[in-house]
């Protein structure tokens, strides 16, 4: 049995977006499992309201807010939530040890900083998105966006002071 597949353009939508939408997830929940899980979940929602959000102004924020409110709703399940450790899996590249150091150590700092703000710094500074923009997303005042970006932005410099990045 075949899944009935879903109008082109969803279909075309999805094969743009999902490695975006994924990545945003995965930068927020720090968990390539979860991040699909919420994908696929706002995708799912997303099919079934397809004719209404295709109109909407821009399909892009209706799927992103999606997968926001799938990743933030996904970590308030106590069931579902796994304890990050500190210990990092030695890596049997040495030559790419310290980019795999810096990665660990910019992971751990992103998990130290709550849901929400993490939503917030992935959304403004990862993806890139305004202010407004983000604000619009997770459904929050813009003040309540700069102050909690400003804050993110405050604990990650002073969790990767002393990170060194190999910008070759």
């Amino acid at each position: 049995m075949s899944a009935t597949p879903g109008p082109p353009d969803f279909e075309q939508f999805v094969a743009a977006r999902r490695p975006s939408l994924r990545r945003t997830a995965y930068l927020i929940c720090g968990d390539w499992d979860r991040a699909e899980d919420a994908v696929q979940d706002a995708l799912a929602r997303l099919f079934v309201h397809w004719r209404r959000a295709s109109r909407a102004d821009s399909v892009d924020a209706y799927a992103r807010r999606a997968v926001v409110n799938a990743v933030l709703s996904d970590g308030r399940r106590a069931w579902r939530r796994e304890r990050a450790t500190d210990t990092v899996p030695e890596t049997s590249y040495a030559d790419h040890a310290d980019a795999v150091g810096s990665r660990a150590a910019i992971a751990s700092a992103l998990a130290s900083l709550g849901p929400s703000q993490r939503a917030i710094v992935v959304l403004r500074y990862w993806d890139d998105l305004s202010v407004e923009e983000t604000a619009a997303v997770l459904r929050c005042s813009t003040g309540n966006v700069k102050s909690q970006a400003a804050r993110g932005l405050a604990r990650l410099r002073e969790a990767l002071a002393d990170v060194e990045v190999d910008h070759d």
